[in-house]
């Protein structure tokens, strides 16, 4: 890995985490008392950040300084196929267990 690609990684895993939270960069920027064109450079891979700056965004984030820098995990096809059917068999299983009690209710009214 080079260090353009560690930027870029850090500044990708600070956008994620900031869509999360649904913050702004002007909102992260305000948490972390750095400049909003500064969030800006860090998401894009422009600029590096202090060691004081990592801890204030891991904090942020409720997160280990380390997990900023871990790649993302990108789930294998064989990963997807068996959440979809997990997600298939989980919505069969709630929609059977309303009928159910539906069935129930409408039968001691």
């Amino acid at each position: 890995m080079q260090e353009k690609d560690l930027f870029q990684l850090l500044g990708h895993n600070i956008k994620l985490c900031r869509s999360r939270y649904a913050w702004s960069q002007e909102e992260l920027a305000e948490k972390i008392d750095v400049s909003v064109n500064f969030v800006s450079a860090i998401e894009t891979g422009r600029k590096w950040i202090s060691p004081t700056t990592m801890l204030k965004l891991a904090a942020a984030f409720g997160l280990e300084v380390y997990e900023l820098l871990k790649p993302p995990i990108v789930p294998s096809s064989d990963s997807i196929d068996l959440l979809a059917k997990y997600n298939h068999d989980a919505c069969n299983l709630l929609n059977n267990l309303h009928q159910k009690y539906l069935v129930q209710f409408c039968q001691v009214k």
